[in-house]
């Protein structure tokens, strides 16, 4: 599973069905089921507040307390954020999160923009792109949980709270005294969901991980390179942190259902390696089938055969396109895009087969051709013969030209009070009634370190101004 808990556990069930396998018990088993009489159970009424797309949200109404950090856990809150959700950051100065990562320039994206050379770099941390990136839409509250006066402010903002969520090591919120235990004798039907790199349990529960050692362990690392004796040249960033924050969220989601349905409150203990592990099912089922063990194939294809495959060079700097050809048809349109006859009349490319059987020099010859060309124009000229072309998309082409991007409003646009207006990363879905909103409930960017301690302590705690005061003077916020 991709997650424990005491609730939802994921669900083990018998090997993948045959064609039209259980087409008769279905069948069966539709006859036999009662019809509804009665109308499904009525939910509550649908939420008021509307986003700045003129729909609901969601998940309006959910508060979730948050310790994540680093991108596993708080890009997890951040989609729950984005769906509506009130999330309350909680971080601590001696213990920061990665607020000093992609520095963003003092002036927000315009003066980026109206820039004609190097801007000057800041160091201030509520400054940071890719922590504004990851918690756009949250609330900010900093809070010294060690001091007691902190711990006993969390308990008591616990308790008004839906969800907590943590990204620490196994066993370190249960050492600062919010355990479990402790967070169902606040509120009963609590939700504490955890991520670590291994899991809290088993023999790797205590391990200390980030992103490329869960990598490593899962098996990923190993399956992208070129073959032997090349070693592993894994995935460059830290992949599973976003494949472990979309199984965070998926878990949160779960649980809400579940005790929106039960009244039932659970613990989850989710895993980046665990969700890394999904991504290479297809090894995992071949070694427990074939006992086969994964070859490292760099850019050819495994599994349906496709001559020629990979990435190539086009003119420019570091400019690549990736093109694939199935069959032969799709073989001689290349051919003739690219103005190459002769390649059609060598018997080393006449069939699939054969060209399978020579790639390096089917490789050599594509690139000959690619590495005078505009990637782009390449790109729409095979596109427009059928073939299976993209550009290789760097940062800039991602977020400056992309029209498919921009035709499905990818990024939004959100100002923090600091760090000025800059896009962000929209969720990677499209709901009709309630679609998700990267600046949240709150419409705003990631929030500055403490930014909210007033609001949060005063509305929800009853807090007066000088209270809070007293509480910064005494390091507690």
């Amino acid at each position: 599973s991709r997650w424990l808990s005491t609730g939802t556990n994921w669900q083990a069930g018998r090997r993948a069905s045959l064609l039209g396998e259980d087409t008769a018990a279905v069948m069966a088993a539709l006859e036999a089921r009662p019809r509804l009489t009665q109308p499904a159970r009525p939910r509550a009424a649908a939420p008021t507040r509307l986003s700045p797309l003129n729909k609901p949200f969601p998940l309006q109404g959910v508060r979730i307390f948050d310790f994540s950090w680093f991108l596993a856990s708080a890009g997890g809150t951040r989609f729950a954020a984005a769906l509506g959700a009130e999330v309350i950051k909680v971080e601590w100065k001696d213990n920061p999160d990665t607020r000093l990562a992609a520095m963003s320039p003092v002036g927000g994206r315009a003066a980026r923009r109206a820039a004609t050379g190097p801007l000057k770099g800041v160091t201030d941390s509520d400054m940071g792109g890719q922590f504004n990136n990851k918690n756009s839409g949250k609330s900010g509250m900093s809070l010294n949980i060690r001091h007691p006066k902190g711990l006993e402010i969390a308990r008591r903002l616990i308790a008004q709270s839906d969800v907590v969520a943590e990204g620490f090591s196994p066993g370190v919120l249960q050492r600062l005294g919010l355990g479990y235990d402790v967070l169902k004798s606040l509120r009963p039907d609590i939700i504490y969901i955890q991520q670590s790199g291994m899991g809290g349990v088993g023999s790797y529960g205590r391990f200390r991980t980030i992103g490329p050692v869960a990598a490593a362990f899962a098996g990923t690392s190993e399956m992208s390179g070129m073959p032997e004796p090349a070693m592993p040249a894994g995935w460059g960033y830290s992949f599973l942190d976003w494949i472990g924050a979309y199984s965070f969220a998926t878990a949160i989601m779960g649980a809400l259902f579940h005790r929106d349905r039960t009244g039932q409150g659970q613990w989850i203990d989710s895993s980046q390696c665990e969700s890394g592990i999904f991504l290479g099912g297809v090894p995992v089922l071949d070694w427990s089938a074939n006992g086969r063990i994964w070859s490292r194939i760099g850019n050819r294809s495994p599994y349906k055969p496709a001559a020629p495959h990979g990435a190539y060079r086009c003119a420019g700097t570091d400019r690549w396109i990736a093109i694939a050809a199935f069959n032969d048809a799709e073989w001689q349109a290349l051919a003739r895009v690219a103005q190459r006859p002769g390649w059609l009349s060598d018997p080393r490319f006449a069939t699939l087969q054969s060209r399978l059987l020579h790639q390096d020099a089917l490789d050599a010859a594509v690139t000959e051709w690619t590495q005078g060309q505009d990637a782009y124009a390449c790109m729409d000229a095979l596109q427009k013969a059928g073939i299976a072309a993209g550009v290789c998309q760097n940062a800039e082409d991602r977020v400056e030209h992309d029209p498919q991007l921009a035709a499905l409003n990818w990024f939004t646009e959100v100002t923090g009070t600091k760090i000025g207006q800059w896009p962000v990363t929209e969720l990677p879905m499209k709901l009709s009634a309630t679609p998700p909103y990267s600046g949240g409930i709150i419409d705003r960017g990631a929030p500055g370190y403490g930014e909210d301690n007033a609001r949060i302590l005063g509305e929800m705690l009853g807090y007066s101004a000088a209270e809070v005061a007293a509480l910064a003077a005494e390091g507690v916020i």
